[in-house]
């Protein structure tokens, strides 16, 4: 099956993976949701914008110690690697991410889409001004702005916010223009980055999904599904990609 998917990657025009938590968990970083997921040891609740507004050091104690203190020390894997070579290669357009790690940025990977925003940048919340997260330091919780003095959060979406722009429209623009996507490490279970993989097969993309187990994807709109391991499935393709 693997032979297969890379026969409909080599054929295809315009190629674009979606990836979410499942694509790092070999690199150390536990989804959000399931059995081992964050949610099941933290209240989600530190996430809300609300609550961030009210409670500002409250929630950034705990997003230091998860997303920078812990996730910081995260490294790419063989499937972040094995993108930004098919990448390179030609055999990958785009990459449209869930996930606010950097770490297909981190492995070579260039066009890239984070959907949910990034962790790499701060933002005020007063003036709306963005500093890299290695300028200001997260010592002194919570970081302030030095322009106006404002508090700072991480430049992803919490709960309650809005998809960034552009990268919402960008990431809708790649379901409608490609004819093929790569599922790799996503549920399907999350709004609204669920609904691209449907409208891409709307569109007449064909699917190829790589999970450890079956997803809400799986029995409706994939046509190929490779399960097992990330880095198993993508270092797969790319062998049969590199004897083209």
């Amino acid at each position: 099956m693997i032979q297969e998917a890379a026969d409909i990657i080599k054929k295809a025009n315009r190629v674009t993976a979606f990836t979410g938590a499942g694509i790092s968990v070999e690199s150390g970083i536990p989804p959000f949701r399931g059995e081992n997921g964050l949610w099941s040891k933290y209240d989600p609740g530190f996430l809300d914008i609300s609550y961030f507004h009210s409670n500002p050091l409250e929630s950034w104690k705990l997003i230091k110690e998860i997303f920078y203190d812990f996730f910081g020390k995260a490294t790419p894997n063989k499937a972040h690697y094995g993108l930004a070579e098919m990448e390179k290669a030609g055999f990958l357009d785009a990459i449209i991410t869930q996930n606010i790690d950097n770490l297909h940025q981190k492995s070579g990977s260039r066009k890239i889409f984070e959907f949910h925003g990034d962790s790499r940048d701060l933002v005020c919340v007063s003036c709306g001004k963005k500093y890299p997260v290695t300028e200001i330091g997260l010592d002194n919780l919570p970081p302030e702005c030095t322009n106006c003095g404002g508090v700072l959060k991480p430049d992803f979406i919490f709960f309650g916010e809005q998809i960034p722009e552009p990268a919402r429209t960008n990431s809708f623009r790649e379901a409608e223009i490609s004819d093929l996507f790569i599922l790799i490490g996503t549920t399907g279970e999350v709004t609204p980055a669920s609904e691209i993989p449907f409208i891409a097969k709307e569109n007449g993309a064909k699917i190829i999904e790589i999970n450890i187990a079956k997803s809400s994807y799986t029995d409706r709109i994939t046509n190929i599904f490779l399960q097992g391991k990330a880095t198993e499935m993508i270092s797969g393709l790319v062998k049969e990609l590199r004897e083209y």
